[in-house]
């Protein structure tokens, strides 16, 4: 009796006690979906730390306000410094999946997605951009309106293409999902007259130009679409009742027709 209690306790212990010394450290995963933004990524951070903690019986040194102050401490690209309106990360944190131990660090985390945004960005091809007078930090922003505004892939290079031409006819480019994040409007809640009025530098129903900074962190896909827009003359989009994809026109009449056929003010 006395030998099957030690036996227990043996095997209690063995399983409450952390790692044996010298052995490996788990591996833990972290995914950052495109379109995130820096606050979104801290909150996925905070998640995936009480996941490890919860099922893996780790505890990382990753937290989601480690996270949030190695974003505040990180620095934008070399390249892309000279062309920044205001210090921000946003737009630089390249979205992807990202593997890590418990003992890995936050700046590390952000230094690697830096360093994957840099690689990435080799791959880009300017020189459409650069023709019609748009700088990196520009594509960079475009991208990150193209991420939030985009569910059909095919669309991407066609909403690109509505950012470029209404900036090129000094247009204001209208657009919601930049005022969401200025203001910090979650998608499910409506955006208001009050909020189309407001100073925010954010608010591009208002203001001319592209917004200060990105408006989140894009992929690849919209990259290259910010890069090399479609050759269209669209100025207008309205998304269509399945909730995807967008009806687009060079005419403004017309775009309201669609837009009050589809439920929307015009």
């Amino acid at each position: 009796m006395r030998r099957s209690i030690l036996i227990l306790a043996l095997a209690v212990a063995a399983l409450t006690a952390g790692p044996a010394p010298g052995a490996p450290e788990p591996v833990l995963k972290i995914v950052f979906p495109e379109g995130f933004t820096v606050r979104k990524m801290a909150d996925r951070a905070a998640e995936v730390r009480q996941i490890a903690i919860r099922k893996r019986g780790v505890t990382p040194r990753l937290s989601g306000a480690s996270y949030a102050a190695a974003t505040r401490a990180a620095k934008a690209p070399a390249a892309f410094r000279p062309f920044l309106k205001r210090r921000s990360i946003e737009g630089f944190l390249f979205p992807s999946t990202y593997f890590f131990e418990p003992s890995s660090s936050a700046a590390g985390l952000v230094a690697r997605q830096l360093e994957t945004f840099e690689q990435r960005w080799k791959t880009i091809d300017l020189t459409a951009a650069k023709a019609r007078r748009r700088t990196p930090y520009d594509v960079l922003t475009i991208a990150s309106i193209v991420e939030r505004e985009t569910r059909a892939p095919g669309e991407r290079r066609l909403v690109a293409a509505v950012v470029y031409n209404r900036l090129e006819r000094g247009m204001p480019l209208a657009i919601d999902a930049t005022i969401r994040y200025g203001l910090g409007i979650e998608g499910t809640r409506p955006i208001k007259a009050s909020h189309l009025r407001s100073d925010s530098p954010y608010n591009t129903h208002r203001f001319k130009g592209l917004p200060p900074t990105p408006i989140a962190n894009p992929g690849l896909a919209s990259i290259r679409a910010a890069a090399k827009p479609a050759a269209v003359d669209y100025l207008y989009y309205v998304r269509k009742p399945d909730g995807v994809h967008h009806f687009f026109t060079a005419d403004e009449q017309e775009f309201c027709a669609k837009a009050r056929e589809y439920g929307y003010d015009c």
